[in-house]
């Protein structure tokens, strides 16, 4: 996942860049709207960070265009907390919005929730290899044959195969299964990984899961 971080802070910038970056994910910096513009001219990506009060181009101005003009949702940095500047940044178009100084775990989580909320919008039925994802009806199908998975497992092995070839963060994929407010150890999400893996080899899946270390996981197809 590509995540622009627009900040004419530079502390702010790198302070996020830096976090969103051990996550796995790839960080473009711009130090404000047009710089930002300017780069979406030849490149693409799935989510932005806007700071509000920029020179120039403010934050709800970019918000509006990053939305409308090229579909990327967009979460709001300020350092307000009024309720009318959160009302004004919701009706430009943003995802979420969150008040500087703000813990880099929520930032986390929070990019989390966006990133699955529009690749759950974008499609319910995944198809990877021999393996058939029904996130409305809940049902897998490897080799035509149909299996019902427990609701986590079913979660993280969607969000993996919405993501094929990609790192998928452990943030995001606990977020997935267990909620933004989750504090327990990440170990459940090896114990619920693992047995996944042993589905999909019982199954004969022409998928794997590979371990990513120190970042999280992703999906290949294997034959």
């Amino acid at each position: 996942m590509k995540i622009l971080v627009v900040d004419d802070d530079l502390y702010i910038q790198q302070l996020v860049s830096i976090h969103l970056s051990r996550e796995g994910y790839q960080v473009i910096r711009a130090n404000h709207a047009e710089e930002a513009l300017a780069f979406l001219e030849e490149k693409t990506v799935d989510l932005a960070i806007v700071d509000v009060m920029m020179p120039g181009m403010n934050g709800f101005e970019l918000t509006k265009i990053l939305t409308e003009d090229f579909s990327i949702p967009v979460i709001l940095l300020t350092a307000k907390g009024q309720l009318d500047d959160k009302e004004q940044g919701f009706l430009s178009g943003s995802e979420d919005y969150i008040v500087k100084p703000f813990e880099v775990k929520e930032l986390l989580f929070r990019v989390a929730v966006v990133l699955r909320r529009v690749e759950r919008a974008l499609e319910t039925v995944i198809n990877v290899g021999n393996l058939l994802i029904d996130r409305k009806s809940f049902e897998v199908t490897i080799n035509q044959e149909t299996i019902l998975l427990p609701l986590k497992e079913f979660e993280l092995l969607s969000l993996l195969a919405s993501r094929i070839n990609k790192i998928t963060p452990r943030t995001a994929l606990i977020e997935q299964a267990w909620g933004v407010d989750y504090e327990g150890s990440e170990q459940t999400l090896n114990t619920h990984i693992n047995r996944i893996r042993e589905r999909l080899k019982k199954y004969e899946a022409t998928v794997e899961i590979q371990t990513i270390r120190g970042i999280g996981y992703k999906l290949e197809v294997t034959k």
